[in-house]
């Protein structure tokens, strides 16, 4: 699917939750903004009912399964689900199969992300061949791809090797790419299957303790801080994972890091029924650490939030716990548990949720035609948004072709009305629009 920049009259309009305007977008850039604008004959005009407007959305963690796993998720349901969470922009992960290690699988990703075209779909390539963690895969040539890479990672598995990581850093300084690490020290969360702490012992499930995150986490800042590299840091989940990080952050290394909706919200208190939807990786931990990532989040010691979207057939997720494969869906509901955590309590306004939602995942991603701002000139990509609606979460109705989702039955506030990439509506009133 290619984009139609169609022109579109955009009525009462509230960006970043301000006073209600009207925006005028012609071949996909925003020409007028003000109030009582006119338009050409033939201009589709989009009454926005005085929601929030916000930059479209972009998430520097996904899972889309394709290639090879698509009994799980695939890039045309995974994009429908993007879409329909008001984001216009992914970053997928490699631990597919075959794993995108080289430039032709990713620029498979990317080339099946464009014929959908709902959303830019931007592969991220692995760190090392095969994800095993033992020899640099092809960072340099699937940079140069037509793939474009700007970010690596094993994700899912962590680059242990201090030696393979100091050299991945060294190599992302000169590509001028980012490395993306899974903080998880193996030999510290070998068998583990819940957060260390006494609701795994009273459950009997070995303990994944949070020194398996932290240790990795310093250890990479002190090796990024020497290749003067860019190092983002995986699905943070330890609090005392924020204070290297801000440590970090306060000698000049160049260090990001994200945490996901359910480490915003969810505590290791659900695990008592034993329910694999709750099994994820990192795990989920305790309220001090939920509380702690509420509070570096809205501080910008984290800089964004990443849904870690990670859709698994039920055959993968409907088994006993040892055996079901960590993960959870998170594209959808990410906007409404952000709502719920950060801006009801007043950590965050709209102009924060746009920050850690879409203008810092860009400049993190290196996309300059993502999260730049509501303004004449700019590109119209955006996310609308209701605030004051509720909505129940049911797993089978969302768009992915899993349906593993920790907030069955949940009602969440704040749903997405509308999402435009560059003019084009491609979600409305919960309906992609193809």
């Amino acid at each position: 699917m290619t984009d139609l920049l169609n022109d579109l009259l955009i009525r009462n309009a509230r960006p970043y939750g301000d006073e209600a305007v009207d925006l005028l977008v012609q071949d996909g850039v925003v020409t007028g903004i003000g109030t009582g604008l006119t338009a050409p004959e033939g201009t589709e005009v989009f009454d926005a009912g005085g929601h929030v407007l916000l930059p479209g959305l972009v998430d520097l963690h996904v899972h889309l399964r394709e290639p090879g796993g698509e009994e799980s998720e695939t890039i045309e349901t995974g994009s429908h689900a993007a879409a329909l969470g008001g984001f216009t922009a992914v970053f997928a992960m490699p631990n597919t199969d075959p794993v995108a290690d080289t430039a032709v699988v990713v620029e498979h990703v990317r080339r099946r992300g464009e014929e959908v075209g709902l959303v830019d779909v931007h592969p991220v390539g692995a760190v090392t061949t095969g994800l095993k963690g033992e020899k640099l895969a092809e960072l340099g040539t699937m940079a140069a791809s037509a793939a474009q890479v700007r970010m690596f990672s094993d994700d899912g598995r962590c680059v242990n090797d201090p030696l393979i990581m100091r050299r991945a850093l060294e190599y992302a300084s000169a590509l001028d790419v980012v490395i993306a690490q899974h903080a998880e020290d193996h030999r510290l969360t070998d068998g583990a299957q819940a957060h260390e702490g006494a609701i795994a012992s009273r459950l009997g499930l070995a303990g994944w303790p949070a020194t398996a995150e932290e240790t990795v986490v310093a250890r990479d800042c002190a090796l990024a801080r020497e290749a003067g590299a860019a190092l983002h840091v995986c699905h943070v989940s330890s609090l005392h994972s924020i204070a290297v990080l801000r440590a970090a952050k306060a000698q000049g290394v160049r260090v990001s890091a994200e945490v996901t909706p359910h480490h915003l919200l969810l505590t290791d208190g659900r695990l008592t029924g034993y329910d694999p939807v709750n099994k994820v990786n990192p795990p989920l931990r305790t309220g001090a650490d939920t509380q702690a990532m509420r509070e570096a989040l809205a501080e910008g010691v984290i800089d964004v939030v990443a849904t870690d979207h990670a859709p698994h057939a039920s055959q993968y997720k409907d088994t006993e716990w040892a055996a079901a494969k960590p993960g959870m869906l998170g594209l959808q509901t990410a906007l409404s548990v952000v709502i719920h955590t950060m801006v009801e309590p007043g950590l965050l306004d709209w102009h924060g949720v746009a920050r850690v939602m879409s203008e810092r995942p860009a400049e993190i991603g290196n996309l300059p035609d993502q999260g730049r701002p509501i303004a004449v000139g700019e590109p119209a990509t955006f996310a609308l948004v209701d605030p004051d609606a509720q909505w129940t979460v049911r797993g089978p109705a969302l768009a992915s072709r899993a349906a593993n989702t920790p907030y069955e039955g949940m009602r969440l506030p704040g749903a997405v009305v509308a999402t435009v990439l560059r003019g084009r509506i491609t979600a409305r009133d919960g309906k992609v629009v193809a």
